[in-house]
Protein backbone atom coordinates (compact mmCIF):
# COMPACT_ATOMS: atom_id res chain seq x y z
CA UNK A 1 0.00 0.00 0.00
CA UNK A 2 2.80 2.38 0.95
CA UNK A 3 4.65 1.47 -2.25
CA UNK A 4 1.56 2.32 -4.33
CA UNK A 5 1.20 5.68 -2.56
CA UNK A 6 4.86 6.46 -3.05
CA UNK A 7 4.57 5.62 -6.75
CA UNK A 8 1.51 7.90 -7.08
CA UNK A 9 3.31 10.77 -5.35
CA UNK A 10 6.29 10.26 -7.64
CA UNK A 11 4.06 10.48 -10.70
CA UNK A 12 2.42 13.63 -9.38
CA UNK A 13 5.83 15.21 -8.80
CA UNK A 14 6.94 14.37 -12.35
CA UNK A 15 3.70 15.80 -13.74
CA UNK A 16 4.13 19.02 -11.75
CA UNK A 17 7.71 19.30 -12.93
CA UNK A 18 6.60 18.88 -16.55
CA UNK A 19 3.90 21.54 -16.16
CA UNK A 20 6.39 23.96 -14.64
CA UNK A 21 8.73 23.44 -17.58
CA UNK A 22 5.89 24.05 -20.02
CA UNK A 23 4.87 27.23 -18.23
CA UNK A 24 8.46 28.42 -18.24
CA UNK A 25 8.67 27.85 -22.01
CA UNK A 26 5.39 29.70 -22.57
CA UNK A 27 6.66 32.60 -20.49
CA UNK A 28 9.78 32.83 -22.68
CA UNK A 29 7.76 32.74 -25.92
CA UNK A 30 7.09 36.28 -27.20
CA UNK A 31 3.53 37.37 -27.91
CA UNK A 32 2.56 37.48 -31.57
CA UNK A 33 0.10 39.74 -33.37
CA UNK A 34 -1.31 39.97 -36.88
CA UNK A 35 -3.09 42.74 -38.77
CA UNK A 36 -6.24 41.94 -40.74
CA UNK A 37 -7.31 44.54 -43.32
CA UNK A 38 -10.71 44.51 -45.03
CA UNK A 39 -9.66 46.42 -48.17
CA UNK A 40 -13.28 47.10 -49.16
CA UNK A 41 -13.86 48.96 -45.90
CA UNK A 42 -10.46 50.64 -46.15
CA UNK A 43 -10.93 52.02 -49.66
CA UNK A 44 -14.49 53.17 -49.01
CA UNK A 45 -13.78 54.85 -45.66
CA UNK A 46 -10.42 56.37 -46.62
CA UNK A 47 -11.77 57.53 -49.97
CA UNK A 48 -14.71 59.23 -48.29
CA UNK A 49 -12.47 60.81 -45.64
CA UNK A 50 -9.61 62.02 -47.84
CA UNK A 51 -10.93 62.22 -51.42
CA UNK A 52 -14.64 62.78 -50.76
CA UNK A 53 -15.73 59.66 -52.64
CA UNK A 54 -16.02 55.92 -51.99
CA UNK A 55 -15.24 55.07 -55.62
CA UNK A 56 -11.72 53.63 -55.54
CA UNK A 57 -11.32 54.18 -59.29
CA UNK A 58 -11.11 57.95 -58.74
CA UNK A 59 -8.13 57.98 -56.37
CA UNK A 60 -4.82 56.22 -55.82
CA UNK A 61 -3.81 54.56 -52.57
CA UNK A 62 -0.16 54.08 -51.63
CA UNK A 63 -0.84 50.65 -50.15
CA UNK A 64 2.82 49.90 -49.44
CA UNK A 65 3.29 53.12 -47.48
CA UNK A 66 0.03 52.63 -45.60
CA UNK A 67 0.83 49.03 -44.69
CA UNK A 68 4.21 50.16 -43.34
CA UNK A 69 2.43 52.81 -41.27
CA UNK A 70 -0.01 50.23 -39.88
CA UNK A 71 2.87 47.90 -39.00
CA UNK A 72 4.69 50.74 -37.22
CA UNK A 73 1.57 51.65 -35.28
CA UNK A 74 1.06 48.02 -34.27
CA UNK A 75 4.67 47.85 -33.12
CA UNK A 76 3.94 50.75 -30.77
CA UNK A 77 0.64 49.36 -29.50
CA UNK A 78 1.89 45.78 -29.06
CA UNK A 79 5.30 46.74 -27.71
CA UNK A 80 6.28 43.29 -26.41
CA UNK A 81 4.94 41.39 -29.40
CA UNK A 82 6.25 40.36 -32.80
CA UNK A 83 4.36 40.65 -36.09
CA UNK A 84 3.25 37.43 -37.74
CA UNK A 85 2.08 39.11 -40.94
CA UNK A 86 -0.48 41.47 -42.49
CA UNK A 87 -3.53 39.84 -44.07
CA UNK A 88 -5.06 41.92 -46.87
CA UNK A 89 -8.60 40.91 -47.94
CA UNK A 90 -10.02 42.23 -51.19
CA UNK A 91 -12.33 41.27 -54.03
CA UNK A 92 -11.45 40.50 -57.64
CA UNK A 93 -13.38 39.22 -60.61
CA UNK A 94 -12.96 35.42 -60.76
CA UNK A 95 -10.45 35.86 -57.92
CA UNK A 96 -7.74 36.91 -60.37
CA UNK A 97 -5.28 39.42 -58.91
CA UNK A 98 -5.32 42.92 -60.37
CA UNK A 99 -1.94 44.57 -60.98
CA UNK A 100 -2.38 46.54 -57.75
CA UNK A 101 -3.26 43.44 -55.74
CA UNK A 102 -0.30 41.57 -57.18
CA UNK A 103 2.01 44.39 -56.10
CA UNK A 104 0.60 44.24 -52.59
CA UNK A 105 0.96 40.44 -52.50
CA UNK A 106 4.67 40.79 -53.29
CA UNK A 107 5.31 42.96 -50.22
CA UNK A 108 7.18 41.27 -47.35
CA UNK A 109 5.05 40.01 -44.46
CA UNK A 110 1.83 40.54 -46.44
CA UNK A 111 -0.66 37.84 -47.47
CA UNK A 112 -3.40 38.78 -49.95
CA UNK A 113 -6.67 36.85 -49.74
CA UNK A 114 -9.22 37.35 -52.52
CA UNK A 115 -12.97 36.98 -52.52
CA UNK A 116 -15.15 37.44 -55.59
CA UNK A 117 -16.22 40.77 -57.06
CA UNK A 118 -19.72 40.76 -58.54
CA UNK A 119 -21.19 42.83 -61.37
CA UNK A 120 -22.08 45.61 -58.94
CA UNK A 121 -18.43 45.84 -57.81
CA UNK A 122 -19.31 44.37 -54.40
CA UNK A 123 -17.11 41.95 -52.48
CA UNK A 124 -18.40 38.43 -51.85
CA UNK A 125 -16.83 35.89 -49.52
CA UNK A 126 -14.32 38.23 -47.87
CA UNK A 127 -15.90 38.04 -44.40
CA UNK A 128 -15.71 34.24 -44.41
CA UNK A 129 -12.03 34.40 -45.35
CA UNK A 130 -11.34 36.72 -42.42
CA UNK A 131 -13.19 34.43 -40.04
CA UNK A 132 -11.35 31.36 -41.30
CA UNK A 133 -7.93 32.93 -40.81
CA UNK A 134 -8.73 34.52 -37.45
CA UNK A 135 -10.16 31.30 -36.07
CA UNK A 136 -7.37 29.09 -37.39
CA UNK A 137 -4.55 31.32 -36.12
CA UNK A 138 -6.17 31.68 -32.70
CA UNK A 139 -6.89 27.94 -32.43
CA UNK A 140 -3.26 27.06 -33.15
CA UNK A 141 -1.99 29.76 -30.76
CA UNK A 142 -0.19 31.45 -33.68
CA UNK A 143 -1.37 34.87 -32.47
CA UNK A 144 -2.24 36.37 -29.13
CA UNK A 145 -3.59 39.66 -30.53
CA UNK A 146 -5.41 40.52 -33.75
CA UNK A 147 -5.75 44.06 -35.09
CA UNK A 148 -8.83 44.09 -37.33
CA UNK A 149 -9.32 47.03 -39.70
CA UNK A 150 -12.93 46.69 -40.80
CA UNK A 151 -16.47 47.70 -40.04
CA UNK A 152 -18.95 45.09 -41.29
CA UNK A 153 -21.36 43.50 -38.80
CA UNK A 154 -20.69 40.14 -40.47
CA UNK A 155 -17.23 40.21 -38.85
CA UNK A 156 -18.78 39.67 -35.39
CA UNK A 157 -18.67 35.90 -35.85
CA UNK A 158 -14.96 36.12 -36.77
CA UNK A 159 -14.25 38.08 -33.59
CA UNK A 160 -16.20 35.59 -31.44
CA UNK A 161 -14.38 32.64 -33.02
CA UNK A 162 -10.93 34.10 -32.31
CA UNK A 163 -11.87 35.11 -28.78
CA UNK A 164 -13.17 31.61 -28.14
CA UNK A 165 -9.59 30.34 -28.50
CA UNK A 166 -8.12 33.00 -26.22
CA UNK A 167 -6.97 35.64 -28.71
CA UNK A 168 -7.71 39.32 -28.09
CA UNK A 169 -9.24 41.22 -31.01
CA UNK A 170 -8.63 44.95 -31.34
CA UNK A 171 -10.85 46.83 -33.79
CA UNK A 172 -9.17 49.56 -35.83
CA UNK A 173 -11.38 52.08 -37.59
CA UNK A 174 -11.17 55.05 -39.91
CA UNK A 175 -12.52 58.45 -38.96
CA UNK A 176 -15.94 59.09 -40.53
CA UNK A 177 -16.77 62.61 -41.79
CA UNK A 178 -20.19 62.13 -40.21
CA UNK A 179 -21.86 59.37 -38.21
CA UNK A 180 -20.19 55.96 -37.99
CA UNK A 181 -18.71 53.62 -40.57
CA UNK A 182 -18.48 50.58 -38.27
CA UNK A 183 -21.39 48.43 -37.10
CA UNK A 184 -22.32 48.83 -33.43
CA UNK A 185 -22.50 45.05 -32.74
CA UNK A 186 -18.90 44.81 -33.91
CA UNK A 187 -17.87 47.65 -31.61
CA UNK A 188 -19.55 45.90 -28.69
CA UNK A 189 -17.83 42.56 -29.29
CA UNK A 190 -14.15 43.49 -29.61
CA UNK A 191 -11.63 43.82 -26.78
CA UNK A 192 -10.55 47.37 -27.68
CA UNK A 193 -11.23 50.08 -30.26
CA UNK A 194 -8.97 52.59 -31.97
CA UNK A 195 -9.75 55.14 -34.70
CA UNK A 196 -7.21 56.61 -37.12
CA UNK A 197 -7.84 60.15 -38.32
CA UNK A 198 -7.43 62.17 -41.51
CA UNK A 199 -3.81 63.11 -40.77
CA UNK A 200 -2.85 59.44 -40.56
CA UNK A 201 -4.23 58.53 -44.00
CA UNK A 202 -3.79 61.76 -45.97
CA UNK A 203 -0.16 61.09 -47.05
CA UNK A 204 -1.21 57.85 -48.75
CA UNK A 205 -4.17 59.04 -50.87
CA UNK A 206 -4.17 61.15 -54.04
CA UNK A 207 -6.96 61.89 -56.50
CA UNK A 208 -6.60 60.74 -60.08
CA UNK A 209 -6.68 63.36 -62.79
CA UNK A 210 -8.17 60.98 -65.37
CA UNK A 211 -11.60 59.29 -65.25
CA UNK A 212 -11.72 56.05 -63.29
CA UNK A 213 -13.38 54.17 -66.17
CA UNK A 214 -11.35 53.38 -69.26
CA UNK A 215 -13.71 53.65 -72.22
CA UNK A 216 -14.26 50.59 -74.37
CA UNK A 217 -13.73 50.52 -78.10
CA UNK A 218 -17.03 49.84 -79.82
CA UNK A 219 -20.24 48.80 -78.10
CA UNK A 220 -19.78 48.27 -74.32
CA UNK A 221 -21.03 45.08 -72.70
CA UNK A 222 -23.97 45.01 -70.33
CA UNK A 223 -21.53 44.32 -67.49
CA UNK A 224 -19.52 47.42 -68.41
CA UNK A 225 -22.68 49.52 -68.38
CA UNK A 226 -23.92 48.03 -65.09
CA UNK A 227 -20.56 48.86 -63.52
CA UNK A 228 -20.80 52.47 -64.70
CA UNK A 229 -24.35 52.66 -63.31
CA UNK A 230 -23.08 51.51 -59.91
CA UNK A 231 -20.17 53.94 -60.11
CA UNK A 232 -22.53 56.87 -60.78
CA UNK A 233 -24.83 55.69 -57.96
CA UNK A 234 -21.91 55.78 -55.51
CA UNK A 235 -21.16 59.35 -56.53
CA UNK A 236 -24.85 60.30 -56.40
CA UNK A 237 -25.21 58.89 -52.88
CA UNK A 238 -22.03 60.60 -51.70
CA UNK A 239 -23.23 63.99 -52.96
CA UNK A 240 -26.91 63.78 -51.91
CA UNK A 241 -26.87 61.62 -48.79
CA UNK A 242 -29.18 58.94 -47.39
CA UNK A 243 -32.21 61.25 -47.09
CA UNK A 244 -32.36 61.54 -50.86
CA UNK A 245 -31.95 57.78 -51.14
CA UNK A 246 -34.96 57.19 -48.85
CA UNK A 247 -37.05 59.48 -51.07
CA UNK A 248 -35.91 57.66 -54.21
CA UNK A 249 -36.44 54.04 -53.10
CA UNK A 250 -40.28 53.93 -53.16
CA UNK A 251 -40.21 54.62 -56.89
CA UNK A 252 -38.18 51.51 -57.73
CA UNK A 253 -37.70 50.34 -60.48
CA UNK A 254 -38.45 53.75 -62.01
CA UNK A 255 -36.27 56.83 -61.71
CA UNK A 256 -37.53 60.42 -61.74
CA UNK A 257 -37.04 61.97 -65.15
CA UNK A 258 -34.36 64.39 -64.03
CA UNK A 259 -32.35 61.67 -62.29
CA UNK A 260 -32.69 59.30 -65.25
CA UNK A 261 -31.52 61.98 -67.66
CA UNK A 262 -28.52 62.92 -65.52
CA UNK A 263 -27.65 59.22 -65.23
CA UNK A 264 -27.76 58.80 -69.01
CA UNK A 265 -25.63 61.87 -69.76
CA UNK A 266 -22.96 61.01 -67.17
CA UNK A 267 -22.81 57.38 -68.30
CA UNK A 268 -22.35 58.38 -71.91
CA UNK A 269 -19.52 60.65 -70.87
CA UNK A 270 -17.75 57.89 -68.97
CA UNK A 271 -18.34 55.26 -71.65
CA UNK A 272 -17.73 57.64 -74.55
CA UNK A 273 -20.59 55.84 -76.26
CA UNK A 274 -24.16 56.90 -77.01
CA UNK A 275 -26.86 54.90 -75.25
CA UNK A 276 -29.69 56.50 -77.22
CA UNK A 277 -31.84 53.81 -78.77
CA UNK A 278 -29.94 51.09 -76.85
CA UNK A 279 -32.79 49.79 -74.69
CA UNK A 280 -30.90 46.81 -73.29
CA UNK A 281 -27.92 48.94 -72.26
CA UNK A 282 -30.20 51.59 -70.75
CA UNK A 283 -31.81 48.86 -68.61
CA UNK A 284 -28.37 47.59 -67.57
CA UNK A 285 -27.40 51.13 -66.60
CA UNK A 286 -30.48 51.57 -64.40
CA UNK A 287 -30.01 48.07 -62.94
CA UNK A 288 -26.48 48.91 -61.90
CA UNK A 289 -27.59 52.23 -60.43
CA UNK A 290 -30.42 50.65 -58.42
CA UNK A 291 -28.40 47.63 -57.30
CA UNK A 292 -25.74 49.84 -55.71
CA UNK A 293 -28.29 52.06 -53.97
CA UNK A 294 -30.31 49.14 -52.61
CA UNK A 295 -27.13 47.51 -51.29
CA UNK A 296 -26.44 50.62 -49.22
CA UNK A 297 -29.92 50.85 -47.64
Amino acid sequence: MNDDLADLNSRIDRTNELLQRMLAEVAKTPSTHAIFVDAGYLYAAVGRLVAGTEDRRTFDLDAEGLIDALIDRARTIFADSRLLRVYWYDGARRRIHTAEQQTIAELPDVKVRLGNLNANNQQKGVDSLIRSDLESLARHRAISDAALLGGDEDLVSAVEAAQGYGARVHLWGIEAPEGRNQAEPLLWEVDSQRTFDLDFFKPYVSRRTTPGYEPTTGRPTREDVRFVGAQIAAKWLSERGRDSLVELLPGHPYLPGSVDQDLLVEAEGLLQYSLRGQADLRRALRDGFWAHLQAQY
